[in-house]
């Protein structure tokens, strides 16, 4: 019997309306669609975004992954996880994972498939590029992420400012992922560099309670959602 494909499905940031004509032909077919979610819940947003271009019947299986830093507990939940979708694609079915964004980018579905890739390297992986939450913030500010010969840098903000500061002075704009848990600490370091009223705050991007802030000395003392980002315009406020 020859191994199904598995197909990495970018689903966008929230708004379903911005899913792929591709993601959603291929998700009206495949016979099983995997989530990620936390091991602390059974929630996926990625899987309520896709629900309405499902096939009949095509049964969500969510994946969980600890929100942990432990690196010992991550690669046993990887591998786990790996092999489930394997048993699947080892019985001739295809499977899509669902991501939100784009499965190449901060991606739960990056260690899923290099888990696959390692044992069982026959399999065939498809990747379906998705619209970043970036591009779709972005869009919602009304602003150009970058025109001419300027340059940009995605970081994240989950270990806190360290990778702002090291890349601030080698770029034109930087787009800050992950940023709810330390949004203190990048909060004062981007006013330390004369960058927070060039900074916007988009929390909860294509999704109910959307919120844009334009220059941080707006947003009240507290911690955002934790969909939230910052775009961060050096040569003028975005």
């Amino acid at each position: 019997m020859s191994t199904g494909t598995l197909y990495g499905i970018g689903v966008g940031p929230g708004d379903p309306e911005l899913v792929t004509v591709k993601a959603t032909r291929i998700l009206g077919r495949v016979d099983v669609v995997f989530a990620a979610s936390s091991t602390r819940n059974d929630a996926s947003l990625a899987a309520q975004i896709v629900s309405p271009y499902l096939g009949n019947g095509i049964p969500v299986r969510l994946l969980g992954f600890p929100m942990t830093r432990e690196s010992r507990c991550l690669k046993a939940a990887w591998r786990e996880n790996g092999r489930q979708v394997l048993d699947v694609l080892k019985n001739g079915k295809d499977a899509a994972f669902v991501t939100l964004g784009d499965p190449t980018t901060y991606s739960t579905f990056g260690y899923t498939s290099g888990v696959i890739r390692e044992e069982a390297p026959e399999v065939r992986i498809e990747v379906v590029p998705g619209i970043t939450s970036y591009q779709a913030a972005t869009a919602a500010t009304g602003c150009s992420l970058a025109e001419a010969e300027e340059s940009f840098t995605v970081v994240s903000g989950a270990l806190g400012a360290e990778r702002l500061r090291k890349v601030i002075h080698h770029t034109d704009n930087v787009v800050i992922l992950k940023v709810y848990r330390n949004f203190k600490e990048i909060r004062e370091t981007l006013d330390e560099l004369g960058l927070g009223s060039q900074a916007v705050l988009v929390s909860r991007c294509g999704l109910e309670g959307e919120e844009i802030t334009y220059d941080l000395k707006n947003y009240p003392d507290k911690t955002p959602p934790y969909l939230s980002l910052l775009l961060v315009k050096k040569k003028g406020r975005a």
